[in-house]
């Protein structure tokens, strides 16, 4: 199922409304100067990477990115999926392990051999940026282990990026499912009414007084795509941790502490990550049905 932004004639637009005018208009609600700055923004945020990054050591999932998908490693199946999308100048496969390396060669991918010391995918994406030989604007963070990402997706938290000249980060959120309201590996956020992100928790937000799920609130579940300006991507690593960082185990958090704005696009996907050893099945099954073998 191909992802879409929400349209007006959607049951929710009156709550998705802002993801359309934060694509289309970014900060023109600023005024004549904001649009100024959108256009040179969007000029200066020409040149995007994407970056896949890849370890082997995982203390749910040991070696995930090598684990054959009907018969391609899952580093293999997202590499191809993020070949199509149109907005990336370039796709390298960032990794601390030469198997690894070895693998993606092997199907024709670029890679970045980067060190063990990196504490997350932001910073294993920060030490790849310094490798490449070229100036890039954009990086784009594409999850290794999601191996149905859509194309599109990667390509619309580029353009948000593009058109919100005040944020440093963009990503991407769908509607949570009510089974997935517990689980603390579905990572849930909030966002304000221009669509920037509030908030993002492994609990479920917002909390009622009833404690239970609301089936007619719009909850948002996170998908693992992020788009960093690159000069922002620079510093990153210099930010000392912050508590909120630390006790949800989430680097978004460290982001939103410091002060600085993230952009959120909605969309319409089906998350299916792959966390466990146990999620492999289920993959296989669905791309069996979307025949993707």
């Amino acid at each position: 199922m191909s992802p879409r932004l929400n349209s007006s004639s959607d049951p929710d637009a009156t709550t998705g409304s802002w993801i359309i005018r934060g694509i289309l208009a970014g900060a023109a609600v600023a005024g004549a100067c904001a649009l100024v700055t959108l256009r040179r923004s969007v000029k200066l945020r020409s040149q995007v990477v994407g970056i896949i990054p890849a370890r082997f050591a995982s203390s749910r999932f040991e070696g995930k990115p090598l684990v054959p998908l009907l018969g391609k490693p899952m580093i293999q199946r997202t590499w191809e999926r993020a070949k199509l999308a149109t907005t990336l100048d370039q796709l390298v496969v960032a990794t601390d392990d030469e198997k690894i390396a070895e693998c993606c060669r092997g199907f024709g991918a670029d890679v970045i051999m980067t060190s063990e010391s990196c504490r997350n995918g932001t910073e294993r994406c920060n030490e790849a940026l310094k490798k490449l030989r070229k100036n890039f604007d954009i990086v784009v963070n594409i999850q290794g282990d999601e191996p149905l990402i859509e194309p599109e997706i990667i390509d619309g938290v580029v353009k948000a990026l593009q058109a919100a000249p005040d944020a440093v980060f963009s990503t991407a959120v769908t509607s949570l499912k009510p089974e997935d309201a517990s689980d603390p590996n579905r990572v849930k956020c909030i966002v304000d009414n221009r669509g920037y992100a509030i908030y993002f928790s492994r609990g479920l937000i917002p909390y009622n007084k009833s404690g239970k799920v609301n089936p007619h609130f719009p909850y948002f579940l996170h998908l693992g795509i992020q788009s960093y300006d690159a000069q922002f991507l620079r510093i990153y690593p210099e930010l000392s941790p912050t508590p909120l960082q630390l006790e949800e185990d989430l680097e978004q958090l460290k982001v939103l502490e410091n002060g600085y704005k993230m952009k959120v696009i909605k969309v319409d996907h089906d998350a299916h990550g792959v966390d466990t050893p146990e999620d492999v099945e289920k993959i296989e099954a669905l791309m069996r049905a979307q025949n993707l073998s």
